[in-house]
C-alpha cells in the first residue's frame, strides 16, 4: 500500500475561480506538509476537497491506497469515512462545553485523557473556551482533533487567530506536537516564517495551481520561476540572460553588470538572490573568494528588528539584509558608495 496522499482534481467556483490542483505527498518522508501561497490561491479550497467538506467537479483523491474520490467511478467518501481531522482557523471549539468535553467529543475516553496530558491542558479541563487564551484554545483544538485518531490531520492557518508574540511562541511548539503525534499533517499558511518553521515539504499554490513542490528549504532557495520566487519572498528577482558558460558556471548579464552563478544548463530568464546572501561593505574586500562584487549606492536603510534592510542601486535594484549592528557600524546613509558581494552558489537561475 503506497504511503502517499495523491490528489488531482478540479473545482470551479461560481465567481469564476478555477482550481486545478495536482499534488503528491509522501507521508512517511514528509510528516508535515505545507500548502503555501497568497490569499485566494486556492489553498483552503483544496483542503476542503481533501477533507470531503466539498466535492470536486472531476479528478481523483487517494490516501494510502484508499480511494476517497474518483469522478470516473462516481465515488465520493463522506468526511467521517476519510477520518481526516480538520483544524479550522478559529478552532471551532464548542463554547458551551468544557475543555474536557471538547477533547472527548468523538474520542475514546482513554484517548481524550492521553491527548490532554500530551498537550498540557489537563489542568484546564473544567474551563470553557471563553476562559482560555488563544494559545490554550489552539492546544485544545489540536488535542480534540488528534484524540479522534485521524488518519490525516488538516490545519487551515492554525496560527492566524493568535497575536504576533503568541504566534512566535507557538511555532516551534506546534512543530513538535505535529511531529510527535505520528499523524501525517497538511498545514495551510501564507506566512513564510510559519512554512519554514512547520513544514518538511511544501507545495506552492498560485492561481489555483500547484506551481512547485519539494522540501521546504529547497523551494525557498530554488524557486521554479519568477512567480514562485515572488510568492516565497525572494527579495531580488532580476532579469538575466546567459553570456557564457564554462566549468559548471554561467556568466549572466544583469542590467549593465555580469554575474557568475552555478550553471543550470537551461536558458534562464531570472537571477534570484536572497537578501541575506548579499554582503555590504564600504570597501572592496581584499583576498575574498566571492566571485561577484558590485559597486553601488545606498538608496535606503530600514531597521527590521535585529536586521537592517538595505536597498542599493547597482545599475539595477538590489536588496540586502545585514545585521542592524553592521549597518550602524558602517553608518550607512542614502547616497553612500558601497560594494555588494554575493557568492556564485547563492544565485539561483530560473526560467
Amino acid at each position: 500500500m503506497a504511503d502517499e496522499l495523491i490528489c488531482a482534481c478540479r473545482k470551479r467556483r461560481a465567481g469564476g475561480f478555477d482550481l486545478d490542483a495536482s499534488l503528491r505527498i509522501g507521508l512517511f518522508e514528509s510528516p508535515v506538509s505545507v500548502l503555501f501561497g497568497p490569499s485566494g490561491a486556492g489553498k483552503t479550497t483544496l483542503m476542503r476537497l481533501l477533507a470531503g467538506l466539498e466535492e470536486p467537479d472531476s479528478g481523483a483523491i487517494r490516501f494510502r491506497g484508499e480511494t476517497w474520490y474518483d469522478s470516473a467511478r462516481g465515488l465520493c467518501l463522506p468526511p467521517q469515512r476519510r477520518r481526516a481531522g480538520f483544524l479550522f482557523q478559529d478552532y471551532a471549539l464548542f463554547p458551551h462545553l468544557t475543555v474536557a468535553a471538547n477533547v472527548a467529543y468523538a474520542a475514546r475516553p482513554e484517548k481524550a485523557r492521553a491527548a490532554m496530558e500530551t498537550f498540557g491542558i489537563a489542568d484546564l479541563a473544567a474551563r470553557r473556551p471563553r476562559e482560555l487564551s488563544g494559545g490554550q484554545q489552539q492546544r485544545v483544538a489540536l488535542a480534540r482533533a488528534l484524540a479522534a485518531e485521524p488518519a490525516l490531520l488538516l490545519l487551515d492557518e492554525p496560527l492566524s487567530a493568535l497575536d504576533a508574540p503568541a504566534r512566535a511562541r507557538m511555532r516551534q511548539d506546534l512543530r513538535h506536537m505535529l511531529r510527535d503525534s505520528g499523524v501525517p499533517s497538511v498545514v495551510v499558511t501564507h506566512d513564510r516564517v510559519e512554512a519554514l518553521a512547520l513544514g518538511d515539504r511544501m507545495a506552492v499554490m498560485l492561481d489555483g495551481r500547484v506551481a512547485q513542490e519539494g522540501p521546504v528549504q529547497e523551494v525557498f532557495r530554488r524557486p521554479a520561476g519568477a512567480a514562485v520566487a515572488e510568492a516565497v519572498g525572494m527579495e531580488n528577482v532580476i532579469p538575466a540572460a546567459v553570456a557564457a558558460r564554462e566549468a559548471g558556471l554561467a556568466t549572466v548579464r544583469v542590467g549593465q553588470a555580469q554575474l557568475q552563478a552555478l550553471d543550470t544548463e537551461r536558458e534562464p530568464r531570472w537571477a534570484c538572490i536572497r537578501a541575506e546572501d548579499i554582503a555590504v561593505a564600504r570597501h572592496a574586500p581584499e583576498g575574498s573568494s566571492v566571485r561577484n562584487l558590485l559597486a553601488g549606492r545606498v538608496q535606503s536603510v530600514a531597521l527590521e528588528g535585529a536586521l537592517a534592510r538595505v536597498e542599493l542601486d547597482c545599475g539595477f535594484p538590489v536588496v540586502a539584509a545585514i545585521t542592524a549592528q553592521s549597518a550602524a557600524d558602517m553608518n550607512l546613509r542614502p547616497g553612500d558608495a558601497v560594494f555588494a558581494a554575493v557568492k556564485a552558489t547563492a544565485i539561483h537561475l530560473t526560467a
